[in-house]
């Protein structure tokens, strides 16, 4: 009865350190594409930056250049872009001072 115990043991450990991030960060994931807005810069999975101009419920019509609109699946985005910091702030981590 004892290895059993071991072996269930070593099983919840592993469900835990394994599945319940992959749960977490796929349900943050769907939470950031159900909140795009109209005006968010996104990024596509491919890669693509676009502009929201419309948004439904299942599908996102984007500007990914100017004049050109195109219908985006909303499981398509892999993120919502954001802005960098201004040129002068010294966020970059550089401690050598060097420019």
């Amino acid at each position: 009865m004892g290895p059993v115990l071991v072996l269930v043991a070593v099983g919840v450990i592993a469900w835990m350190l394994l599945a319940v991030p992959v749960r977490r960060r796929q349900r943050l994931h769907a939470a950031m594409q159900d909140a795009i807005v109209e005006g968010n810069e996104i990024i596509t999975a491919g890669g693509m930056h676009a502009v929201v101009r419309e948004g439904g419920e299942q599908e996102l019509r984007v500007e990914i250049a100017p004049g050109v609109i195109v219908t985006l699946d909303r499981r398509a985005v892999a993120a919502v872009a954001q802005e960098l910091p201004p040129d002068g702030d010294d966020t970059d981590g550089d401690v050598t001072g060097a420019s």
